[in-house]
């Protein structure tokens, strides 16, 4: 990631609406979000799950003011009549942005854990690095919400039925579930404070890119 400033959103959807879900995904809403000021770039991941269609978006913002910038402000309360057909039916949707506080690594993974934690690691760029240092690693980035800039009302949140939020974020990217396990193992080991309450951590895998810069092209 270049930026400073993340958005990071986890949603489900049910079956009958999956194929229109993934459409206005990559074929409006992420192109509409990246083509606003402050944005860089978007990717989208997905739960290797068989019960369930869980979906994880991590966005690229050149820092945490954009959030509650009048540019996204301005999307957020004109939804497109297609958001406004989805968005209500998005369940389980956990959104939550601020700032990256450390990132390790070099380009990004296919097999990720996206993490919802309560507590920030004491050392973030030491627990980066040791991770990245692993087999398999390709990244690893540790974020801190800003629950102010994340919490302002607009229409797109008045149409969901509700949103939850989480503090911290850890996302470790690497090639393969095997490198993923050993990395959590050893955030275990390290860190335990930070994947308390965590539980069994949901693999997910790259489905979606978008930069800002190709795409209005």
């Amino acid at each position: 990631m270049r930026g400073a400033g993340f958005l990071a959103i986890w949603s489900d959807i049910a079956p009958a609406a999956l194929t229109d879900y993934r459409h206005w995904l990559t074929r409006e809403h992420t192109t509409e979000r990246v083509t606003t000021k402050g944005f860089l770039g978007v990717r989208v991941f997905r739960a290797e799950r068989s019960d369930i269609n869980r979906f994880f978006i991590l966005y690229e913002l050149e820092s945490p003011e954009v959030l509650d910038g009048p540019a996204y402000l301005a999307r957020l309360n004109a939804p497109t009549p297609w958001s406004q057909r989805i968005m209500p039916q998005l369940g389980n949707f956990i959104r939550g942005g601020g700032v990256m506080t450390a990132r390790a690594g070099r380009g990004e993974g296919a097999v990720i854990a996206a993490l919802r934690i309560d507590r920030l690691p004491d050392q973030p760029n030491r627990l980066a690095e040791v991770l990245v240092a692993l087999d398999g690693i390709a990244a690893v980035q540790i974020g801190a919400t800003d629950e102010a800039r994340t919490s302002v009302p607009t229409a797109e949140k008045g149409m969901r039925q509700q949103e939850g939020f989480f503090r911290g974020l850890l996302i470790i990217e690497t090639l393969d579930e095997a490198s993923l396990r050993g990395a959590l193992r050893k955030t275990a080991e390290l860190a335990p404070e930070v994947l308390s309450g965590v539980g069994d951590p949901e693999v997910y895998r790259a489905i979606f890119a978008l930069d800002a810069r190709i795409a209005d092209f």
